[in-house]
């Protein structure tokens, strides 16, 4: 019985080190490029006729 215990205990630690280690994966804020600007064009007329 001591040996499901154990196991179950590993399971859960496994599962419980998996999703802490996933969470803080990925990029930093200072890391992530800043966006690209889009400059504004005036809006053009539309053609005569």
């Amino acid at each position: 019985m001591w040996i499901l215990m154990l196991e179950a205990g590993v399971a859960f630690f496994l599962l419980v080190f998996i999703v802490w280690w996933t969470m803080y994966q990925g990029k930093k804020p200072e890391d992530q490029a800043p966006a690209p600007k889009i400059e504004k064009q005036p809006p053009t007329e539309p053609p005569a006729g």
